[in-house]
């Protein structure tokens, strides 16, 4: 028994994708800085990939000065529901999401009440840069807040589920499912405190779940089964994460999905530095499958639907490994 446990974690240890590597060869090695600088900016992201008909929530608005958030009021004029958000901010931070709308008060998925004045305060500490990646000044996006499919209902509490899909060399090869929870308010980063579910790659459904670092089998406020859980329209989102590609073509990104009842499958955003937990809910290990990809290199097929072929065939093949 304790060999086979030693044995295990040896594996692990050699399967897991970790911080350094993951900087250091499909980082800096893999995305060039012009790229890198363009995802960082949610804006300039959403316009590339309209060019290539990657759907994205509507902008509304955006403001990149004090003296523009006088027209705040109006760019909010018959708005029930919104996200405002800082143009280079990254993890989630600084992102205000409003649910509805009551007469002069804004409300949060948390059913805090806000007022005008709240969110021109906000507004005006991202223009600060106050969650800017680098802290410098930044731009102010409203945009679309896109709604809760059905098939969620059950496993989010009070906000918007979103597919992170991770490419490489244009491949989607791992997935996962973060959900809203109260502790995240509404907000499905993990860190923030959502719920990761992996999500098997050829089928959407759910295969192991992790909140705060720890194994969960149910939704830590609705109580559903996280086994229940499957993605709807996973053929659709695997297309378009592999699509990302083409309209920016970093080697190694991860590409943000909400699933909206009406719109279907719509990029919130890519992220150049994406995060390694994705490994821990789908208890699954990088470095097999990069290095799998690496190797075919030189013959990697260029259609898209070749392309989501092939990561599902990789993830397979390092699902069996296991």
């Amino acid at each position: 028994m304790a060999l086979t446990l030693a044995a295990r974690l040896r594996q692990i240890r050699k399967e897991v994708l970790g911080l350094n590597r993951r900087n250091h060869e499909h980082g800096i090695a893999s995305n060039p800085a012009t790229l890198v600088a363009l995802v960082d900016n949610k804006l300039a992201t959403k316009e590339t990939l309209a060019r290539h008909d990657i759907p994205t929530p509507a902008t509304f608005a955006t403001f990149t000065s004090l003296g523009e958030l006088s027209g705040l009021e109006q760019a909010l004029e018959g708005r029930e529901s919104f996200a405002l958000k800082p143009t280079r901010g990254a993890g989630g931070e600084g992102i205000l999401l409003i649910v509805r709308r009551n007469g002069p008060r804004y409300y949060k998925a948390s059913g805090e009440a806000l007022l005008l004045r709240d969110l021109r305060n906000h507004a005006a500490e991202i223009l600060a840069g106050a969650y800017a990646l680098d802290q410098s000044r930044d731009s102010v996006l409203i945009e679309q807040r896109l709604s809760l499919h059905p098939a969620f209902e059950p496993f989010s509490f009070r906000g918007i589920p979103d597919v992170r899909v991770l490419v490489a060399r244009g491949v989607p090869i791992l997935a996962m499912l973060r959900l809203p929870t109260r502790q995240s308010d509404g907000r499905a980063n993990l860190h923030l405190g959502g719920v990761g579910v992996g999500v098997h790659l050829a089928s959407g459904q759910a295969v192991y779940a992790i909140w705060r670092e720890q194994i969960v089998r149910a939704h830590p406020d609705t109580g559903s089964p996280l086994v229940r859980l499957l993605v709807p329209e996973w053929p659709r989102i695997l297309h378009i994460a592999a699509a990302c590609h083409d309209a920016v073509p970093l080697g190694y990104f991860g590409v943000d999905v909400v699933v909206d009842p009406e719109l279907g499958p719509c990029v919130l955003e890519l992220n150049a530095r994406p995060g390694l937990a994705i490994q821990l809910a789908n208890h699954l290990g990088l470095r097999p499958i990069l290095d799998a990809l690496s190797t075919r290199a030189a013959n990697l097929p260029r259609a898209t639907a070749d392309r989501v072929a092939l990561g599902i065939e990789l993830y397979e093949w390092a699902s069996r490994r296991n």
